[in-house]
């Protein structure tokens, strides 16, 4: 039951729709895909037999605050096994981000997660100017324009698709446990998509993966994002250690854009 319970680190599995190094036009980007008050809530479906039965679930919150001074983005991701799955491994994990609303880069990230009794806390400071990241294990070096696991998904919703090409890679690079991960998005193309809550024109994208007990490393995963300017995760596919997971948008708060993309709901 651990790989049920652990389907909450959905908010890692989705952060990991991570960017490699060294591509300076990934410093700064215009947040047009959303605004400070957006809400998503996503489920998690596992599978080891064929048939998907909900284990869990996932919400993102946006919303503008101040930090030391400064306006700032502040995204949430909140994973968590329902009350059945929590009778084998309860699982409530926190991440937070605080990311600059000009240039989209985060000034701090938290991660607090409580899996099966298995603890982990870490508050993380960052200094793009400098380039270091303050942890609470240390300080450590790290990457031109890095981003965390939380900060990158609100990223990538502002990436331009259609500058690039079927199999086109988007790098940048991830802080995640005191290291610095060199990640990409691989560009497949647009395609309909059908998924719980209803029919899509969607963006696919394969993103690379850091290799962990859950998800194998590589291009596994599979996701969709919506074809229009909110650029809303639709649909998360991937193999895991003990079967396979379906995670899918089952309902959203305060879009910046119309839902255009939505062929016809369920």
């Amino acid at each position: 039951m651990m790989q049920y319970a652990k389907l909450s680190l959905l908010v890692t599995c989705l952060c990991s729709l991570g960017f490699t190094q060294g591509d300076d036009t990934f410093c700064s980007i215009r947040n047009t895909a959303f605004k400070g008050d957006e809400e998503i809530r996503m489920k998690v479906f596992y599978s080891t037999m064929g048939m998907y039965v909900g284990a869990g679930e996932a919400v993102f919150n946006a919303s503008v605050e101040r930090l030391n001074g400064k306006t700032v983005y502040h995204f949430t991701g909140d994973g968590k096994t329902y009350s059945f799955f929590d009778n084998f491994f309860k699982v409530r994990d926190k991440y937070e981000s605080y990311v600059d609303t000009a240039t989209m880069l985060p000034y701090k990230f938290v991660r607090n997660v409580d899996e099966g009794g298995y603890k982990k806390y870490n508050n993380v400071t960052f200094n793009q100017d400098a380039n270091t990241a303050v942890s609470t294990n240390g300080v450590f070096k790290v990457s031109n324009c890095i981003q965390d696991v939380v900060s990158s998904v609100y990223y990538a919703r502002n990436i331009d698709f259609d500058k690039y090409k079927p199999e086109d890679k988007i790098p940048f690079d991830m802080f995640l446990d005191d290291e610095v991960y060199h990640l990409y998005i691989r560009y497949v193309g647009k395609e309909k998509i059908k998924t719980r809550f209803g029919k899509f024109n969607a963006i696919k994208i394969k993103p690379l993966l850091i290799k962990g007990t859950i998800f194998e490393g590589g291009e596994k995963m599979t996701a969709w994002l919506s074809d229009d300017p909110n650029h809303l995760l639709l649909r998360v596919e991937s193999p895991i250690a003990v079967g396979s997971i379906k995670v899918d948008m089952m309902s959203y708060k305060n879009l910046r854009h119309p839902l255009s993309s939505l062929i016809s709901a369920r």
